[in-house]
């Protein structure tokens, strides 16, 4: 089985309505790709910051800027449209019972865990970058995983999404000194202690770093670890769905993973991949 659990009906940029994204219409061309495609399982998770409710969470102006829709609405909808409902919801550091509460209020299939923003800079948005800030690699590195892992740690989450996120620059900033592997660990031991699937996405091909998310090496530990995998391709255009999933498969293969995650209800179920 082929799946896509982490993909937006909507661009990014704040002026596109859910009005006019949120539509049957819209969906199905998400559904007509995933076919296409060979995916069996599709579900939409659209990011926390895009509704009223993550004001409750954090107060910050990129999502301030951001927070309109309905949540509920939302998950309605994704439910009427044939797709299982989602959401990335961002790990914001002290916000653990503010979290969880806006979780419990929707019934969906799952949650996918991310860190878009490390204290209040983020690590792939470059008008709030990191880098601005800290000009310290393996500190930017440092900070960036371990807290994620204070994140995963809280067992929130049902899907660690684009693990290794920080490296989404690629050339363009600069690497840590170390060994990342050495950065890697307090995440690897999060998801380990957990039991968290571990995102393979296929965004990071589209981005400027051109690589999978997880990198060999960070996949390598996770395995070690016992952790389970899920594929999905963070598609933000019905273009996206299922983007180089062929490539995606053979170097999962090439790891030994067999089996992936479907979620219902997020409950969790392992079948094979292919």
């Amino acid at each position: 089985m082929l799946t896509d659990y982490h993909l937006h009906l909507r661009p990014d940029e704040p002026e596109t309505a859910a009005s006019d994204y949120f539509t049957q219409e819209n969906a199905d061309r998400y559904l007509e790709a995933a076919d296409e495609a060979g995916i069996e399982e599709l579900g939409v998770s659209e990011h926390i910051h895009r509704f009223t409710e993550a004001l409750e969470i954090w107060d910050h102006p990129f999502w301030r800027e951001n927070a309109t829709d309905d949540m509920g609405e939302y998950v309605e909808f994704a439910r009427s449209a044939g797709l299982r409902a989602g959401i990335e919801m961002d790990w914001v550091a002290g916000r653990e019972d503010r979290i969880a509460n806006v979780l419990d209020r929707h019934d969906l299939d799952y949650v996918v865990g991310s860190v878009h923003f490390v204290r209040d800079k983020a690590v792939d948005h470059d008008v709030y970058d990191v880098w601005d800030e800290i000009t310290d690699p393996d500190k930017v590195w440092a900070l960036y995983f371990e807290t994620f892992a204070e994140g995963i740690s809280t067992r929130l989450y049902d899907i660690c999404a684009h693990p290794d996120l920080v490296k989404v620059w690629g050339e363009g900033r600069p690497a840590p000194r170390r060994d990342p592997r050495f950065h890697y660990e307090p995440l690897v031991q999060a998801i380990a202690d957990s039991g968290i699937a571990v995102e393979v996405s296929t965004a990071g091909y589209r981005k400027p770093v051109g690589e999978l998310y997880p990198a060999n090496a960070f996949a390598e530990m996770c395995l070690d670890a016992g952790a389970a995998f899920a594929l999905s391709s963070d598609a933000h255009a019905p273009e996206h769905v299922g983007y180089e999933y062929e490539r995606a498969v053979q170097t999962m293969e090439g790891w030994g993973v067999s089996e992936i995650c479907v979620f219902e209800g997020r409950e969790r179920r392992m079948v094979p991949l292919g």
